[in-house]
């Protein structure tokens, strides 16, 4: 096994190489690499030492190339919406911009599946498949770059129906740290053939390779989608209702949770008027117009037995994307609730059974803690969010909020659970991987050092190897 040493070689060679190679394209001006230095909710800036926008496979591998024999670290970036310091280049080095990687290369519309590039957006996708009769579910909420949703593994408010990337994506080509361009997975809905190697690049975080194209499932647009909302006496009743709805395996294509604190920050930031400041699912039915009026009877039913108002629907399609899109604002909504404050922003999932006594044991703590945390996420499938709303200049806040998401873990890996449901590891939810993962996490060690030996690949994320500490 190749021993594993931390990059750090020849950098300005390696820059003069990628200069002459890339021209304007290749840049280390201050502010982009500023840009380039964090995503969206953590608070670490770690610019790297210079930003590429290479175009297409064949040069992304050559820039990798040019990296790996200058032992020069190399972060991938699609649009920085990650939460948890993904993109932070915590040994600069080179920041690889995909968004030019922007190329829908085919839409195999019989067998129901696309090949991108992995710069596309998944709302530039839709857009494409708009007179195809067919759509691309997983929606995080954020504009995110498919190559980036693929690397951190994410899903969303569809994720009930329609599964995350893991069950979206059917075949990937990946840069590896030596510059080798490989391609896994094939057009065919399943395989036998060897290990399965798309889903170890899913949901590796851009530490085994640089994804650059991917092929994905597509699914048929429903006859008929009607959304609504139900507000609730407690947060409680409406956890309750969520586990009674599962446990009915009513077909929902979106259940969304959003407690009362959240709420308040939606209504005044989506001019809300209409609904009230009390704890609210949001749901949204897809199928037949005859098994979407039944799947609202039945939703309705249920919520009724504890204590949900009557549904507030909204069937046309600007009302359902007004509503989503007051969804996808939560965060924005909710940085409203203390002005000058930042946010830290942190998920689990646990199984659905055990989804009420979690929350409310997290509700509890956040309010002995004193700051303000908006609760929200897609609990249809166990997974739920904080978003802790702290004073930057405090210390003590975040050492608070640090305690809170260390319990949170906890409690949700006593429940059977994960540390994260959809937001990935990256620089902040390292600790919480060690106590999951326990002795798989060596497994996962012996991975990264087969792929990457000489450490190049996004290094720090994930998990500490040993030559790192």
């Amino acid at each position: 096994m190749p021993r594993h040493r931390k990059a750090d070689g020849n950098r300005e060679a390696a820059f003069a190489e990628l200069a002459a190679l890339m021209g304007d394209r290749f840049t280390r001006n201050p502010a982009i690499r500023e840009q380039h230095g964090r995503g969206e909710a953590f608070p670490e800036t770690h610019p790297p030492d210079a930003v590429a926008f290479p175009v297409g496979t064949e040069e992304t591998a050559a820039v990798v190339r040019v990296c790996h024999r200058h032992a020069v670290p190399v972060v991938a970036y699609g649009t920085g919406t990650s939460l948890e310091g993904h993109v932070a280049a915590v040994r600069g080095g080179l920041c690889l911009d995909l968004s030019r990687l922007d190329r829908i290369l085919e839409v195999a519309a019989p067998d129901m599946n696309v090949r991108v590039e992995a710069g596309v957006t998944r709302k530039q996708l839709n857009h494409h498949l708009r007179d195809t009769g067919l759509f691309f579910p997983v929606d995080p909420g954020a504009d995110a770059s498919l190559g980036g949703m693929a690397a951190t593994r994410a899903s969303g408010t569809n994720a009930v129906r329609y599964g995350t990337m893991r069950d979206a994506v059917l075949g990937l080509t990946v840069v590896l740290a030596d510059g080798r361009v490989i391609r896994t997975g094939s057009a065919a809905r399943k395989s036998a053939a060897g290990y399965d190697l798309t889903a170890l690049f899913v949901g590796s975080e851009g530490t085994l390779g640089v994804i650059t194209e991917l092929r994905l499932r597509l699914w048929p647009i429903p006859d008929a989608m009607a959304a609504a909302v139900c507000a609730f006496p407690s947060l409680d009743a409406a956890v309750a209702t969520v586990i009674g709805t599962i446990q009915a395996a009513i077909p929902v294509a979106r259940i969304e949770l959003l407690d009362e604190l959240q709420m308040r920050a939606c209504i005044a930031h989506a001019k809300l008027t209409e609904m009230a400041p009390r704890p609210t699912l949001f749901y949204e039915f897809h199928g037949s117009r005859q098994a979407v009026r039944e799947q609202a009877e039945l939703a309705g039913e249920i919520a009724a037995e504890h204590g949900g108002a009557a549904f507030r629907w909204a069937t046309l399609p600007e009302e359902r994307s007004r509503l989503w899109q007051a969804r996808h604002d939560a965060y924005f909504a909710a940085l409203a609730l203390r002005p000058g404050a930042v946010a830290l922003v942190t998920d689990v999932c646990v199984p659905i059974s055990r989804l009420a006594e979690v929350i409310a044991e997290t509700r509890r703590e956040i309010e002995e803690s004193g700051i303000p945390a908006p609760i929200l996420g897609h609990v249809g499938d166990g997974n739920f969010h904080v978003v802790f709303l702290i004073d930057p200049e405090s210390r003590e806040e975040r050492a608070t909020v640090e305690r809170l998401n260390a319990s949170m873990v906890a409690r949700a890996l006593a429940a059977g659970g994960t540390c994260t449901g959809e937001h990935g590891i990256g620089l902040g939810k390292k600790a919480s991987l060690v106590e999951e993962a326990g002795p798989a996490l060596d497994v996962m060690r012996a991975v990264k050092r087969a792929l990457d030996p000489a450490g190049i690949l996004n290094p720090g994320k994930i998990f500490d190897l040993e030559d790192d500490l």
